[in-house]
């Protein structure tokens, strides 16, 4: 649909969020930098091709921080993660700048190496088995639901040391944080409030008792003598959750949905599947992070000053969202963008950001997108769709794309190993 005053496609609607590229399409060739109000009734810059929106990710002018939100307290609550204020979560690598952001992101790495996501691989290929096993003799699942959503819930949890008493908590309140609205009222605010408890109580016992986790290596992280602190481990703890929970269900999801629908590129994977080969698999999961990834727009920033940006001048103050959708569509930078090419090479997307603020999960968001994607089409060679794609819903919200449901229908079989988690 578009408003027929200006000619401006209709933004944020439950149209649009089935398939946004049109309209992106439209808003890079003659709106390239658009100010437009959000569904919240923030107004805020979006962001659409490739070359503004790298060049807007590494703009130091463009702050992480909220404080620099020059609207009312009203419209500052409106922005960010829900619930994370009140929570005291905000000192995480989402809202601050350097200095802060260099001294935090180098503990944090010390913890979130290289080094512990490979040493997980195989604790998510038997994640990732055991989930399917659940379902396999059924012939039908739900691979949100099902898999997609408990995968990364379960692996992260594991990575942070949450034991396993405690995960289904875990998967509950994180079940309440996507719903973006679908749920009762103040229902996220109180799932990230009674995770902020928990992860309090986790730290400590965990200073008591360090183990090898992720937790345990952010609270014996140092540089130079200093530590994170209490509320930021809690913080960085939280958006570890958060950021590399609801992506790699999108990855996922999207990512399934998007092959289900291309029957030749997904034959041709799992054609190099078959044969025991992983280049394509690890290029196929790049281009389906560029195709429709799991991130529709970059986390909020605000001009600390003003400037120029595509030619609009953004005034200090102004939130700017960067669509990552649309640039990692954008014809000046990607050969053929509306087509899925696995095999694709040149793709330098932006999927995981750019700058200072590329993602510090993206190795185990590849590492569970290529698991999971991998061992469904190897068990469930013959997946399809059980529903028209006309009746799939798209879940509400700004930052994230994904499906609310993907039912799907397979040759039942009997499951490999135990069931169960």
């Amino acid at each position: 649909m578009q408003n027929k005053e200006h000619g401006v496609p209709e933004l944020f609607t439950w149209e649009f969020a089935t398939d946004p590229y049109p309209a992106y399409a439209w808003l890079r060739e003659h709106a390239p930098v658009y100010r437009t109000a959000l569904p919240s009734g923030v107004e805020a810059w979006l962001v659409t091709r490739y070359g503004d929106a790298r060049q807007a990710l590494a703009d130091p002018r463009l702050s992480k921080n909220p404080a620099h939100h020059a609207g009312s307290d009203r419209a500052k609550g409106r922005t960010g993660i829900p619930g994370e204020r009140n929570a005291d979560l905000m000192t995480h690598l989402l809202n601050i700048d350097p200095p802060d952001h260099t001294r935090l992101r180098r503990l944090v790495s010390k913890a979130f190496t290289p080094r512990r996501v490979a040493e997980f691989a195989p604790r998510v290929q038997e994640l990732t088995d055991r989930l399917i096993d659940n379902f396999a003799a059924d012939g039908t699942a739900d691979l949100i639901h099902d898999f997609a959503f408990p995968l990364p819930i379960y692996a992260i949890c594991d990575l942070l040391g949450v034991p396993s008493e405690d995960q289904d908590d875990f998967r509950d309140w994180a079940g309440m944080m996507i719903r973006h609205g679908g749920g009762p009222r103040g229902g996220v605010a109180r799932s990230v409030k009674k995770m902020r408890s928990y992860l309090a109580e986790l730290i400590h016992r965990k200073r008591l008792d360090p183990g090898d986790d992720l937790i345990s290596g952010l609270i014996r992280a140092s540089d130079d003598g200093e530590h994170l602190s209490e509320n930021e481990a809690a913080a960085m703890a939280f958006i570890i959750l958060f950021a590399g929970f609801e992506t790699t269900v999108n990855l996922i999801g999207n990512g399934m949905y998007t092959l289900i629908r291309h029957p030749e590129q997904r034959a041709r994977l799992q054609r190099s599947l078959d044969a025991g080969e992983t280049d394509l698999l690890a290029t196929g999961v790049e281009e389906l992070l560029r195709y429709d990834g799991p991130v529709e727009l970059a986390t909020w920033r605000y001009a600390t000053e003003a400037l120029e940006l595509g030619g609009k001048r953004v005034e200090a103050g102004d939130p700017v969202l960067v669509v990552l959708a649309a640039a990692d569509r954008d014809p000046e930078r990607f050969a053929e963008p509306d087509t899925l090419d696995l095999a694709r090479r040149d793709n330098q997307h932006l999927g995981y950001g750019h700058g200072i603020h590329y993602c510090l999960g993206a190795p185990l968001a590849r590492l569970e997108g290529q698991t999971a994607l991998a061992t469904l089409l190897t068990r469930l060679p013959d997946v399809r769709l059980a529903e028209d794609p006309a009746d799939l819903r798209w879940r509400g919200g700004l930052i994230m794309r994904g499906l609310r449901t993907l039912p799907v229908q397979f040759t039942a079989h009997s499951p490999d190993g135990p069931s169960g988690l």
